[in-house]
């Protein structure tokens, strides 16, 4: 593949800087300047047409009259100039602009004059930063095309803002604590370049060990998930997200509506894709400079070890604050602390080595808690008391060598007696922290990472079951209320459409007339429950819509008259359509629990799960997900709510059929990711116990959607695309199975790769490869299947899948082409297997809307030129290089 398209903003050869200028309050005055101090190695054009100098050099009057090379122009003049020099750039094939101008926006809503700048862009292709930005600094050559009178130290972190306000102040404070930065970017309207461009930019990017964004709002969120996925794969994000009490703003019609709020969702989202939330800018650069620096563990079991009981006590408290468990320690451990340590130790965890502890016995004691396999970091704190030696304990705590997935963090509390052992700790890149409760919270970041990181690699396939889901019979139920205008629909459509999914209802039967409530209440049997029936409400009990354990005929009719004149004395103006019968439902040990569905307006469809019953709001027990589910995602969720430890065996309840909620809850998610019309969902109460669960009610709310060509553009995660699964059998009768990948086939991916030959690899990948780099894994395996495809073929050995071929594609920035590439195993060419899977390729990349496929090939891989000839595609040599020969087809 080519050079990013962010390269020229990034690493640009030339710039121009228009409106520049002498006055001291000048803002491209100010850029010019920051560009010619801070070292930049290329050009730099200032363009004004009203000067002639400036800073003794030329000063153009516009871009044309430089007669050299501009890959990146930094425009601040008035918004109504900017469209026609964009014109003029373009012209002069200008690729990159950062536009620090205001102006492009009326009370929040882009206008005009936005729409032409974005026109102009778009016809040469050219990239911008901003309006309304501070711009962008590149420390390490020089790149500070901002106007602030901060700079930035070179260092390996990425700050990605939409603050430029917040940037000064970060510079500001980073520089006094000397942290430097890879880069850093202010996003300002992000009218063309934003998150998700950023994050795929800096996730290859090798200057950068770790990203920092700082988030006030998501406007795409397909875009934002795909990059802060790409980017989280392969490097640590961490996340500053402001807003966090805003609830969100949508008059919601549902429990789960109004349980939900954007804050709720947004942590799911990051969940899904494996970054880390702060709430601070402490926080922000020390989780940071933790992650890049490599620290990890693999549990949330943390010991403490400690010369001083109160301090000891001071971090257990914040640990179970957080839900960090504080290790049980071993046996094996406890007695050889107990040969270690004085006899009046703790004898547990936190371990108190006393106020006397020498040097050695510090050392000592860390070392064996990290050895203990229950245990998934220390903590190890020291206060100076009169025979502490604090420098002395640090020089032997850093000649620690960490097991795998295990970390050592440090307090040492005071300031005078200790501060050479924090930088001591420091040099050493050993996390070390003023207080208890912020290295306990340090760690519960370390574990969140941990936690999140594994949900970044589920890619939930689809449900194994006898029966598909009745999709087109559940729209055609949606479909005939959109054409009565309901949103909200009855019981019995409610259930009808979660049964074509398989999820377990009770049955219910809507009754007009008393005669008919009667005749239903005999064919369920006694005693039955008596509901309102009416499009008008939704919450029934708190209209006094409910009469539960009716038990004989007389009963019925009498109620039948009760529930709809005490609604209609409540509510005059609902439409009543008259009551639901249903059985009254009993399951001993039965446990209450809730199941939502929202439509969040940035990040689509969202899952919720906790506490049921009539007390939904006052409890607001919940966890939330962004769908597609598998069951480690699901166990999550529910290990997140306060009702999990009602789930399991306590007195004389026997332990719930855990297995049927997570069911319920996969079934759940399918049906959201392939029916968009779903707005809202309540399902409250299901009961389950150790037979089972069942939907008890459940009520929902639909709209009109129109997908266009991505039957998945509802949804923020694009689900694994199951769909373009299909079965191969060649003339010989061999079975072959053609599929995506998945994050699991990594094993396969290495082996197959490993088996070519080296003229196959050198084919496939122009250059000598001896095997597959851990980040080359990570990009071929974990995929965004929004952006890109990968279909392996894959055939039965030993009872295990063998890969045998692969085909990938990348669509390119413009949105309309992609980059393809294709290899297959040298004991399976010639029988027809790389033909056939291109052509799956291509028709996967035309369903997707791209119209053109693109690639490269070696002019002496002769069979591959063959092949793409023999599938219509255009061979001709590469301008650039005569060793390469391009390849193009029409889709």
């Amino acid at each position: 593949m080519g050079p990013h398209y962010l390269e020229h903003l990034f690493k640009p050869q030339a710039i121009a800087v228009f409106g520049a200028s002498d006055k001291p309050d000048s803002v491209a005055g100010n850029v010019y300047r920051n560009l010619l101090q801070g070292g930049f190695a290329g050009p730099v054009y200032p363009v004004n047409p009203k000067y002639q100098q400036l800073a003794e050099a030329r000063c153009y009057p516009d871009i044309a009259s430089i007669q050299a090379p501009v890959d990146l122009v930094v425009i601040a003049t008035p918004a109504a100039t900017v469209a026609e020099i964009l014109h003029q750039c373009g012209e002069h094939n200008v690729r990159a602009a950062i536009i620090l101008s205001a102006g492009f926006t009326d009370n929040g809503q882009p206008n005009g004059l936005q729409e032409a700048l974005l026109q102009q862009a778009r016809h040469y292709n050219i990239r911008i930063l901003g309006p309304n930005c501070l711009g962008l600094i590149r420390p390490k050559t020089g790149l500070n095309a901002t106007f602030s009178n901060n700079t930035a130290l070179p260092g390996n972190l990425a700050l990605i803002s939409q603050s430029g306000a917040l940037c000064t102040s970060i510079l500001d404070w980073a520089a006094n604590r000397n942290i430097g930065f890879s880069a850093m970017i202010s996003l300002g309207d992000a009218t063309d370049v934003d998150f998700g461009s950023m994050l795929d930019y800096l996730a290859l990017d090798p200057e950068t060990k770790g990203i920092l964004l700082y988030i006030e709002g998501v406007r795409d969120a397909r875009g934002f998930m795909s990059g802060l996925r790409s980017a989280a794969r392969m490097k640590p994000v961490v996340v500053l997200k402001v807003g966090r009490h805003g609830a969100s703003a949508q008059a919601a019609m549902s429990h789960t509506g109004s349980l939900v709020g954007s804050n709720d969702v947004f942590d799911a989202a990051l969940q899904r894709a494996g970054a880390v939330r702060v709430s601070s800018i402490n926080q922000l650069f020390a989780i940071a400079q933790l992650l890049a620096n490599q620290h990890r563990v693999a549990g949330n079991r943390l010991a403490i070890v400690t010369n001083g009981g109160g301090p000891g006590i001071m971090a257990t408290d914040r640990a179970l604050d957080l839900g960090i468990d504080l290790a049980t320690l071993s046996q094996e451990t406890l007695q050889k602390l107990d040969h270690l340590l004085p006899v009046h130790w703790s004898h547990g965890n936190p371990v108190d080595v006393l106020g006397d502890a020498a040097p050695l016995r510090y050392q000592q004691a860390v070392e064996i808690c990290l050895q203990d396999a229950g245990v998934d970091g220390v903590l190890v704190i020291l206060t100076p008391q009169a025979m502490t030696h604090p420098a002395e304990v640090a020089k032997l705590l850093v000649e620690i060598k960490l097991p795998a997935h295990k970390t050592m963090l440090t307090c040492w509390m005071g300031q005078e007696q200790v501060e050479s052992s924090r930088q001591l700790f420091s040099q050493h890149k050993i996390p070390t922290f003023t207080t208890p409760e912020n290295a306990v919270e340090a760690f519960g970041y370390l574990v969140e990472y941990y936690r999140n990181q594994q949900l970044l690699m589920q890619v939930p396939g689809p449900l194994r079951k006898n029966s598909e889901p009745d999709v087109e019979g559940a729209r055609m139920i949606i479909n005939v209320a959109m054409s009565e205008h309901r949103k909200l629909l009855s019981r019995m459509e409610s259930n009808a459409i979660l049964a074509a999914f398989g999820i377990p209802v009770m049955p219910v039967i809507e009754c007009h007339t008393p005669n008919e409530a009667l005749i239903a209440a005999e064919t369920l049997g006694f005693p039955v429950a008596m509901k309102i029936n009416s499009p008008d409400i939704t919450h029934k009990t708190d209209v006094e819509g409910v009469r539960l354990s009716i038990t004989n005929a007389q009963a019925v009719r009498s109620t039948y008259r009760e529930l709809v004149d005490a609604v209609q004395q409540r509510m005059p103006n609902a439409k009543i359509s008259g009551v639901t019968i249903e059985s009254m439902y009993h399951r001993p040990h039965g446990r209450e629990l809730m199941a939502g569905v929202i439509r969040d307006p940035v990040f689509g469809p969202v899952i919720t799960f906790g506490a049921g019953g009539t007390m939904l709001e006052f409890v607001r027990d919940r966890a939330t997900a962004l769908p597609p589910l598998n069951t480690l995602i699901i166990e999550n969720m529910i290990s997140h709510t306060r009702v999990s430890r009602l789930l399991e065996q306590f007195r004389n309840q026997p332990a719930v059929d855990k297995q049927a909620i997570i069911l319920i809850l996969r079934q759940l998610s399918e049906m959201v990711c392939e029916i968009p019309e779903i707005r809202e969902l309540d399902i409250n109460p299901f009961i389950v116990n150790e037979e089972g669960a069942v939907i008890l009610d459940a009520r929902m709310v639909v709209d009109h959607h129109s997908s266009g060509l991505d039957r998945y553009a509802h949804m923020a995660i694009h689900p694994y695309p199951a769909h373009y699964t299909s079965h191969w059998q060649l003339a010989d009768g061999t079975d072959i199975w053609c599929r995506p990948i998945r994050p699991e086939d990594a094993g396969i991916e290495t082996a197959f790769i490993a088996r070519l030959s080296e003229q196959t690899k050198y084919f496939r990948f122009m250059r000598a490869l001896h095997e597959l780099t851990p980040e080359m894994l990570v990009r071929f395996t974990q995929i965004d299947y929004d952006r890109e495809m990968a279909l392996i073929v894959v055939t039965q050995e030993a009872g295990a899948e063998k890969e045998i071929a692969v085909a990938r594609y990348i669509t390119n920035p413009d949105g309309m082409s992609c980059e393809f590439a294709i290899v297959v195993a040298d004991e399976w060419t010639k029988r027809g297997i790389g033909s056939q899977l291109l052509r799956q390729l291509m028709e996967v990349a035309k369903l997707r809307g791209l119209r053109t496929m693109e690639g490269e090939v070696l002019s002496d891989n002769h069979p591959m030129q063959e092949m793409a000839k023999s599938l219509g595609f255009m061979v001709r040599m590469s301008p650039d290089d005569p060793g390469v020969m391009l390849l193009s087809k029409n889709l």
